[in-house]
């Protein structure tokens, strides 16, 4: 299943890279495996895929052990501040900093193994009360004050789009997260070059690409439903 689900995938991907003039390299497909066996994983390596996305700590750290290193882990969901430490040096981003504390917490704990964290700013572009990152609004005075951080690098923007049924209803919200990486592009802060934007997932990661994406986040589409612990 995982391997025809990812050759579907590899197929969409591609069409929309077509369609909006791109190239396939220019985008990267994280195949989010929160909550799914060691065993699917195997699957997916077999069928090429490198970059694995998971929303907790633990289990990166379970997993981790368990699988080959040439794994790209990136933590895609909320970091807690005391789960910091256990992540530091594991993975390729993080791409849910959602707030000025929580990059004090990184920069501390990656200066202590002398690394540099490469980091998204998660943006909540559509507003949504229950869900994480910053308003449109105080992203570059964020960024601008994370900028100084010297264990850190921010390397762009992250956005989780509304759940809906129309994938087109989300294209608003990815114009948007790229006119907001492009305008704070503009201000050439220093020590800051972002040119990546996760946005997209399983049921509108080809509207995502259209708009501009370099990371895409599909769990569903390439492994099936979630399952849950009882």
């Amino acid at each position: 299943m995982v391997t025809e689900n990812l050759r579907l995938v590899e197929e969409k991907i591609c069409q929309a890279c077509e369609r909006s003039g791109r190239k396939r390299e220019e985008v990267t497909l994280i195949a989010v495996s929160k909550t799914k066996p060691i065993e699917m994983m195997e699957e997916a390596m077999t069928a090429g895929i490198r970059v694995f996305g998971e929303n907790k700590v633990q289990e990166i750290l379970k997993k981790e052990v368990a699988l080959p290193k040439n794994i790209d882990w990136h933590l895609i969901g909320h970091l807690q501040r005391n789960k910091v430490r256990q992540i530091a040096g594991k993975t390729a981003r993080i791409h849910s900093v959602d707030s000025l504390r929580l990059a004090e917490q990184i920069q501390k704990e990656y200066e202590k193994i002398q690394q540099t964290a490469k980091i998204l700013i998660e943006v909540n572009v559509a507003r949504e009360e229950s869900k994480f990152g910053l308003m449109p609004e105080e992203t570059e005075e964020t960024i601008r004050e994370i900028a100084v951080m010297p264990n850190i690098h921010v390397c762009g923007l992250m956005t989780i789009a509304p759940y809906v049924e129309n994938p087109e209803e989300n294209r608003v919200h990815f114009q948007n997260l790229r006119k907001l990486l492009v305008d704070i592009n503009g201000k050439n802060i220093d020590n800051i070059s972002m040119d990546e934007l996760s946005m997209g997932m399983t049921g509108d990661y080809e509207v995502a690409i259209e708009e501009g994406a370099t990371f895409i986040r599909v769990g569903t589409g390439i492994f099936g439903s979630r399952e849950y612990d009882k």
